[in-house]
């Protein structure tokens, strides 16, 4: 699943907080596990240089720690901060 959207700012809470800017976003991408053959398809809301705020079925059986694989991107390793269903936000690592 691909969609193009326009990168729109996203201002939730305090901006002057975060590390670097939050961009809209309605990409399709996939949760890798490491090791595995493995992957679980997931919505990308949202996302900066630092992290990205991701849309999923189901919460259970996603790790702490995963790689996302988004066409045309490179792949992030990430580790999630936070889990409120539907979503996820994670912190980009290295």
């Amino acid at each position: 699943m691909t969609t193009e959207t326009t990168a729109i700012p996203v201002t939730r809470g305090n901006e002057s907080d975060r590390r670097s800017p939050r961009h809209r976003t309605f990409k399709g991408a996939h949760i890798c596990f490491r090791g595995l053959n493995l992957a679980i398809d997931c919505v990308v809301r949202d996302y900066s240089d630092t992290g990205a705020r991701l849309q999923v079925e189901s919460l259970i059986g996603i790790p702490d720690r995963f790689d996302l694989v988004r066409d045309n991107f490179p792949m992030r390793v990430c580790r999630v901060i936070w889990r409120r269903a539907p979503e996820i936000g994670v912190e980009f690592l290295g």
